[in-house]
């Protein structure tokens, strides 16, 4: 695990991992060799994700490290369970009016029914215990039109398989079911995760295998760049049948509603949250920094320019 990294069970009972006070942004990603990683991440969603549109949420964005990516966008949404990873993403990009910052839990996703656009969820999958219940969540926020990109841990990659084949791993990654490699980590099947996005409603249009070069003696003797640019082409066919770490799926909701036609701006932030604990929609301004459910009469308050709808106040 993360420095400061911590597992929890939420209400339901779900195991969850937070990142909470941890060093996620230093100890995983600056300065620890993984310009790769970043690089073809990048790449693959700039081909899977509208440019631009009304609103666009990434779930798990933490300290914001690719919401760059989403300026074309009206308004943009970063979710994720740390109070404090959204801290690091606020220092960054509070000052600019499109952006809204919410932490909250997948499982309770407190965002309205068919509200987005676009959805992203990258580097979230492998910590999910219950995959279909996330994936439920992340449907319902969708419209007919919306594009999701979710990205998830293949099982049956390159390394796993050489490692099995020479017996030096147990579990096969041939095998349908998630191996949960480490507590909290899960790598998945990709006949396993097309089922489950089918069986939440999510139809998958294109699929990337992606991060083959996730190998130290390779980046460490060619430019991250240069790997992109070998791979990059290669994206969709070897989305067929995947055997690079990481899979990338491009998917749509088509059994949900149409798309609504409110405003995206700073006063709508009702319009956008959902009462994560009677599951409503009926969120009204209470004041500057609150918003109260019109059902349940939960109030959640916004600090440090973080919505924080995990506790009522």
């Amino acid at each position: 695990m993360i420095a400061g990294q911590t597992e929890l069970n939420d209400s339901n009972g779900i195991p969850v991992i937070d990142y909470e006070g941890s060093g996620y942004r230093t100890d995983f990603w600056v300065g620890q060799g993984r310009e790769y990683e970043d690089a073809v991440e990048r790449a693959a969603l700039s081909q899977l994700l509208p440019a631009k549109g009304r609103r666009i949420a990434e779930i798990g964005a933490g300290f914001g490290r690719l919401a760059d990516m989403y300026l074309g966008y009206e308004q943009i949404v970063l979710f994720d369970y740390s109070r404090t990873l959204l801290q690091e993403a606020v220092a960054r990009w509070g000052d600019d009016p499109r952006f809204v910052f919410v932490a909250g839990n997948v499982y309770k996703l407190p965002l309205a029914d068919g509200v987005l656009d676009t959805l992203v969820m990258v580097r979230v999958m492998h910590h999910l215990a219950d995959v279909p219940q996330a994936l439920g969540q992340l449907r319902r926020v969708l419209h007919s039109q919306s594009v999701a990109v979710l990205e998830y841990a293949n099982k049956r990659n390159l390394k796993a398989m050489a490692r099995w084949l020479l017996g030096r791993q147990k579990w096969s990654p041939f095998a349908a079911e998630p191996v949960e490699f480490v507590k909290l980590n899960y790598d998945f099947h990709p006949d396993w995760m097309t089922e489950r996005m089918g069986q939440a409603g999510l139809e998958i249009r294109r699929q990337f295998g992606v991060s083959h070069f996730r190998l130290p003696v390779l980046k460490e003797r060619i430019s991250e760049k240069r790997l992109v640019g070998i791979e990059q082409p290669f994206f969709g066919l070897s989305g067929r049948f995947p055997v690079a770490p990481s899979v990338f799926v491009q998917a749509s909701a088509p059994g949900n509603g149409a798309p609504q036609s409110p405003s995206t701006g700073a006063a709508d932030v009702p319009g956008l949250l959902r009462c994560p604990h009677c599951n409503t929609s009926q969120m009204e301004w209470d004041g500057e920094n609150e918003v109260v459910c019109g059902s349940c009469g939960r109030r959640y308050a916004r600090q440090g320019k973080i919505w924080d709808m995990k506790e009522a106040v």
